[in-house]
């Protein structure tokens, strides 16, 4: 990847000499991924970034524990945000029409921040060594969705209706993704609406849970 979305030439200013420039998670983000439009992600090594940034790889190390971490951002902070949004969701909604507000919710931009969202992505989906990063984040982004879906039907997060919602959002929002990614004209919000809308059709004929047999009435 040579060039960020649009084509628009990025240039990383040098380091000034003498006192370190001070700087941020945002700050250190930004830097990386005009590197990453410049020098592909691959050549762009954490001592490039720290440079451009003016500071030390121990620095660096302070905000983020590898190159791959700088490009999820703080996730544990983005995971937060999702169970927030999840449970901000009416309790007389259908399943379905919860999962899909929350997850539509938490994957809108400021128009501004759409570029480089979208530059995030490319590299999420498309680079080798941060597709094999991805498991374990993916992994903790469907326990949010089947922590959730098992309180919302009294079923337990091992079985298998919370598990398969955890693992379907996913797919859908993956594909809506993906299609975005190769559609620059397309409307995420649009895309993963209807994404979910087609794989919630059988969650939707999900139900709460049936009380244990001891509790039945007699």
């Amino acid at each position: 990847m040579k060039s960020p979305p649009g084509g628009a030439r990025v240039t990383v200013e040098p380091a000034r000499t003498g006192r370190p420039r001070v700087t941020s998670r945002a700050e250190l983000e930004r830097i990386g991924f005009e590197l990453f439009a410049l020098q592909g992600f691959d050549d762009t090594t954490v001592d490039d970034i720290a440079a451009a940034a003016g500071i030390g790889r121990r620095t660096f190390f302070r905000y983020f524990s590898s190159k791959n971490d700088l490009v999820w951002g703080d996730f544990e902070e983005h995971l937060l945000r999702l169970r927030e949004l999840l449970a901000a969701t009416s309790t007389d909604a259908p399943l379905v029409d919860a999962l899909r507000e929350a997850v539509v919710e938490f994957n809108s931009f400021d128009p501004v921040e759409v570029p480089w969202h979208r530059q995030r992505m490319e590299l999420i989906l498309r680079v080798p060594t941060l597709q094999a990063d991805s498991t374990l984040r993916y992994a903790s982004w469907r326990a949010v969705v089947t922590e959730f879906v098992a309180a919302r039907t009294g079923l337990p997060p091992t079985d298998m209706v919370p598990r398969l919602a955890g693992y379907a959002l996913l797919a859908a929002a993956m594909a809506a993704y993906e299609h975005w990614l190769s559609e620059p004209g397309t409307e995420l919000s649009c895309l993963l609406g209807r994404t979910i809308e087609q794989v919630g059709a059988g969650l939707g004929t999900v139900r709460a849970a049936p009380p244990p047999p001891g509790d039945a009435a007699s």
